[in-house]
């Protein structure tokens, strides 16, 4: 639905993307995240979508149609930013029904929309309320639902939840990820957060250095990032060798798994749950490490372990202190192989 074509957007000098061929949306994927590190061009390419940056070669189009000669008020796109960059000083109703407002709609399908937008975003009644007065998250759904007013063909989200707390934004991500589907807007939200793409997102393009790494559904990107880069971004804090033997069996220096190679080696990308450690007593005497630090989580122990490959995350179910002596088994299911 939006194809950008070996674009290219500077800022004088500096050149932010250069020559980006790239494809987001389909019938199958309404929500896109757009993940990466901060700096890496994910705003850039937004504003360029958007029409508030003028691409210095390539082309964006939406749906077949080439955007150059539309500016970004004819592009009947819904943007939402960071901070949601409401009109201070003035009621909920109001920033919601601006774009109604400039678009002619009459006064009772203007107030319509707004209390069918309000349901949609859990702020039933507070048409009258300033916007002054909103907590953080109160303040992205009205700016949620003043992007949606118009029924935009694409919406852009900015970073939508960055400056609100880590309780809120997991909460709201799914709230937003609903609303959008709810009303059947395509959208694309750019973040730099792994687990908001992943509640929010049908689809993850992962990008670096104004390139598009690799574009894959969320299970699979976790399952088989593109390149060792990717794992890591993606949280795979160690990457080990791996190789198959004639008779199937995958080894590795922290013991043999049971997964599927695409040849006879390949690069394994560990999380801390792809590592399970347990008292040497109940292990069967394969690789072993010592504790060196301990974190409780409801979910069990998270460690930190001196490993024969060096130090490494791990996860422990039961009881485990520091200094204790582990052994160490690789979780099939949990293991990523890097470039597959």
């Amino acid at each position: 639905m939006l194809e950008t074509d070996r674009l290219r957007v500077a800022y004088g000098s500096d050149v932010v993307i250069d020559d980006l061929t790239w494809a987001a949306g389909d019938t199958d994927s309404l929500v896109t995240a757009l993940l990466g590190p901060s700096g890496c061009g994910k705003s850039t390419l937004i504003r360029a979508v958007a029409g508030l940056e003028r691409p210095a070669a390539g082309a964006i189009r939406f749906a077949g149609q080439d955007l150059a000669p539309i500016p970004a008020h004819r592009r009947d796109f819904g943007v939402v930013f960071q901070d949601g960059q409401l009109f201070t000083g003035r009621t909920v109703a109001a920033n919601i029904a601006y774009g109604l407002r400039i678009r002619r709609r009459s006064r009772a399908e203007i107030a319509a929309r707004i209390d069918e937008l309000l349901e949609l975003v859990h702020l039933p009644g507070m048409q009258s309320r300033r916007v002054d007065e909103l907590s953080g998250g109160q303040a992205q759904r009205v700016a949620l639902a003043r992007a949606l007013a118009p029924r935009p063909r694409l919406l852009l989200l900015d970073e939508p939840l960055a400056a609100l707390d880590r309780r809120l934004r997991d909460s709201l991500a799914i709230e937003i990820a609903e609303i959008v589907r709810a009303t059947g807007t395509p959208t694309i939200v750019v973040t730099h957060d792994h687990g908001e793409a992943a509640l929010m997102a049908d689809s993850i393009s992962v990008m670096r250095e104004g390139a598009i790494v690799q574009t894959a559904r969320p299970g699979t990107l976790w399952a088989a990032p593109a390149d060792e880069w990717t794992a890591r971004f993606l949280g795979c804090a160690t990457v080990i060798d791996a190789r198959r033997d004639a008779d199937g069996t995958v080894h590795t220096d922290l013991g043999p798994v049971a997964i599927d190679l695409p040849g006879t080696t390949a690069r394994l990308g560990l999380r801390a749950e792809s590592v399970a450690a347990q008292p040497v007593t109940d292990h069967d005497g394969g690789v072993t490490g010592t504790v060196l630090a301990v974190a409780d989580l409801p979910t069990g122990a998270r460690l930190r372990v001196a490993s024969p490959i060096g130090e490494i995350d791990a996860s422990a179910s039961g009881s485990v202190a520091l200094g204790d002596r582990v052994g160490l088994r690789l979780v099939p299911e949990r293991v990523a192989v890097v470039g597959r």
